[in-house]
């Protein structure tokens, strides 16, 4: 037996829900077989009110990981929290270096308030040296403004016009998720865009607070999808059904957080075993 292999280069989320934790399951999941090269271990401090603790790991200790991952081989890859300017520039080297294919960029931002980004050299890290490499970007709505040199993104327009900023970066499609924060609908709206056409992907607006690596799962099941060799419009579908799910099966961590659940697919959607 053999199973294709996905790569996730990210940070630990210590309590379960995001980062390589919410990857790893969402591979899982999907079939296929995941591998980890750990960027940051991120612990939360459940004394003062979930505050995050960021330990980023040494820029040789992640190529050391990385060149174990790229000796078995990788079908598919995705990056999540890299943490500093040299890890980005490093996930950019290797993908370029080894011609990886099937790059999912996640461009996870440490972020504080709502329009100020805390380390602005990322984003130039990510437009410069990550994006141009990448298959599909995965952004937020505020990821997106940082990425397109743009103020904060309201509506789909604004998107749209994101979409084609990052896209001319060098990034093949881009997918700007929407969420619950677009104002004017009451459906979840996701932007994709190939760099030709539009196309709005909506779904039902679940009402829960409950979300919790919403963001790592989605982009670790494209990243699944397309190790398993689905076109990229397939696997942006396929991982749509995989975030409905889990988010409309999300539950109570604590007081401060709740996850998405990832066997709701196979328990409850889509993928259900009959």
């Amino acid at each position: 037996m053999t199973m294709k292999k996905a790569l996730t280069i990210a940070g630990s989320d210590s309590s379960g829900g995001a980062g390589i934790q919410a990857d790893l399951k969402t591979f899982q999941e999907l079939g296929v077989y995941g591998m980890t090269a750990l960027t940051t271990i991120v612990s939360m401090d459940s004394k003062n009110h979930w505050h995050h603790q960021v330990f980023p790991q040494a820029v040789d200790t992640v190529e050391a990981q990385l060149e174990t991952i790229i000796s078995v081989g990788v079908d598919a890859l995705k990056t999540g929290m890299l943490g500093s300017v040299e890890i980005i520039e490093l996930a950019a080297r290797k993908i370029k270096e080894n011609n990886l294919q099937n790059v999912v960029i996640d461009p996870v931002m440490v972020c504080k308030g709502e329009d100020e980004v805390l380390f602005p050299e990322h984003t130039v890290a990510y437009r410069e040296s990550l994006l141009p490499l990448g298959t599909i970007t995965t952004p937020n709505l505020f990821e997106a403004s940082q990425l397109a040199g743009m103020g904060p993104i309201k509506t789909i327009d604004q998107m749209k016009e994101a979409a084609e900023k990052i896209q001319a970066l060098g990034v093949k499609f881009v997918i700007i998720k929407g969420g619950s924060k677009l104002q004017g609908t009451d459906k979840a709206i996701d932007v994709f865009y190939d760099g030709q056409e539009f196309e709005l992907i909506e779904n039902e607006l679940i009402d829960t607070p409950y979300t919790h690596g919403a963001g790592c799962t989605f982009a670790a099941a494209i990243t699944a999808e397309l190790a398993k060799g689905k076109n990229i419009r397939e696997a942006v579908e396929n991982a749509k059904q995989f975030i409905t799910e889990a988010i409309r099966h999300s539950w109570r961590l604590n007081e401060y957080v709740g996850p998405t659940m990832h066997g709701a697919y196979k328990l409850y959607g889509p993928g259900r075993q009959q």
